[in-house]
């Protein structure tokens, strides 16, 4: 009997199915075989993190290369025609440089896998889980019953009986408390993991603060700025947008950097599906109205592609924001964008990220930066003494209406502002800027520094700067 419509032959998807700090791979088919799935991986540095998986047997051969598999504690060496195998239910990474060929059965699947601690020779440190601290806290989380955790099931029931209650009621006293507690849980069990959800004009204030800055350039500047975490260059293409349209006039040289290579390659093709957006999962045009896509894009049935007057001067990088070498890469920028992926690290890589990329701000530039813990964000600000800014100050804390549902029960959602708290206007702040060491506090409040030039308050003439 003749099958009808079977396939034989796969070749690698382009682009890339998936990637991370230290690999990349692709996935082949759908297979005509349910229960498998087959890869191929490029191994630059390693998996970046253990992990256990709970019912899929994993099987992965060497194609060339060497490296090692740390399997159940042990280390074992592996090069080129050696085959390994890891069981459900077994703490694994892997690390070296090789080119794989790994086998998945059952196919994988959602919740399948934990995620233990990072990998050090990817991430550069061997950072915990937040659940592995060894408080009464961490075990209650770690706690199984009939070999599952309560506490995701807590979790989800509180947020839906959250999104139900009055905001008066959540803002009280007693029940903020509780929020924070669960909030805190929600960190400590929550397994961190990179995401390309976004959407075009994700956060309007932001960008109005962003224009009310380069609106102060004088006639025909230069203008350096820096988009970190910029996934398939929504975010990019949104400042890049924004700033275009209010100072034409401006020589704008923006840099997008994720550590992506798949995002960062659709990011810099500049076109996307109104019916099956790449990467994300979302709409990435829901938060548009109808004239603000006109304006962005040229329309081709389904495919969305940028104007090029809005993609000029745009270059593309994949790096990690944590390397020493950011600086080198891409010099130092005016205005500096690093929103909604520091949440997705654990609390010590946050803030050695966060402490790096503050690296690339030009003395009296500005950073933006949010969608991250707020703990963290507070501390690098108060030691290293940045200014916030207040204009904006509360609508941008609110502006992403994605990351303020989140909150308290999944570790990415933003608290709600608390003006009872006596650091408030530092801890909610989301744009700052960068202060060299020893500079007149008073003078900045007098005057407004643009491209190393001062401009007196509500006047138009420029004066020299006194550094």
């Amino acid at each position: 009997m003749k099958m009808k419509n079977m396939r034989y032959i796969y070749s690698l998807p382009t682009p890339s199915s998936f990637d991370g700090k230290g690999l990349f791979g692709y996935t082949f088919g759908p297979l005509n075989q349910k229960d498998v799935d087959i890869y191929y991986i490029e191994v630059e540095k390693g998996h970046d993190t253990f992990m256990i998986s709970k019912k899929i047997t994993r099987t992965y051969y060497i194609l060339c290369g060497s490296g090692y598999f740390t399997i159940a504690n042990r280390k074992y060496n592996v090069s080129s025609g050696m085959l390994v195998e890891v069981p459900p239910n077994v703490e694994y990474s892997y690390s070296g440089k090789m080119k794989l060929i790994a086998f998945s059965r059952p196919r994988w699947f959602s919740g399948n896998d934990t995620h233990t601690k990072w990998n050090p020779d990817v991430v550069g440190a061997d950072y915990p889980c937040a659940a592995d601290d060894g408080s009464r806290l961490a075990r209650f989380i770690r706690m199984r019953i009939f070999g599952k955790s309560p506490i995701g099931a807590y979790l989800r029931l509180n947020q839906l009986l959250w999104n139900k209650l009055p905001a008066a009621y959540t803002a009280s006293a007693p029940i903020r408390l509780y929020g924070d507690f669960l909030h805190t849980l929600a960190r400590m069990r929550g397994t961190r993991a990179q995401a390309f959800a976004t959407f075009f004009l994700r956060n309007r204030p932001q960008l109005e603060l962003i224009r009310r800055l380069v609106e102060r350039r004088p006639l025909s500047d230069k203008l350096r700025v820096a988009v970190l975490g910029c996934s398939t260059g929504v975010e990019a293409y949104s400042v890049a947008w924004t700033i275009r349209s209010a100072r034409p006039d401006l020589k704008l040289m923006l840099q997008a950097m994720d550590i992506s290579k798949r995002a960062v390659e659709v990011g810099k093709h500049g076109v996307y599906s109104l019916a099956t957006p790449k990467l994300t999962g979302t709409d990435i045009f829901a938060r548009m109205t109808q004239a603000e896509i006109q304006e962005l894009f040229d329309r081709d049935e389904d495919e969305m592609a940028v104007k090029s007057w809005i993609k000029e001067g745009i270059n593309w990088h994949v790096g990690d924001v944590g390397d020493s070498d950011i600086l080198d890469a891409l010099g130092p920028q005016d205005i500096v964008v690093a929103n909604n992926f520091l949440c997705h690290m654990d609390d010590l890589m946050a803030e050695k990220c966060l402490r790096n990329i503050a690296r690339l701000v030009s003395p009296y530039g500005h950073l933006f930066v949010s969608g991250i813990d707020l703990d963290i964000r507070t501390k690098v600000a108060a030691d290293l003494g940045w200014k916030p800014l207040q204009e904006l100050l509360e609508q941008m804390h609110e502006g992403d209406i994605g990351m303020k549902a989140f909150w308290p029960c999944h570790y990415a959602g933003v608290e709600p502002l608390n003006k009872r708290r006596p650091d408030w206007k530092l801890r909610y702040a989301a744009a700052f800027r960068l202060i060299p060491s020893g500079e007149d506090l008073e003078k900045l409040e007098r005057y407004d520094t643009v491209g190393g030039r001062t401009l007196v308050e509500n006047e138009s003439v420029c004066v020299s700067d006194a550094r």
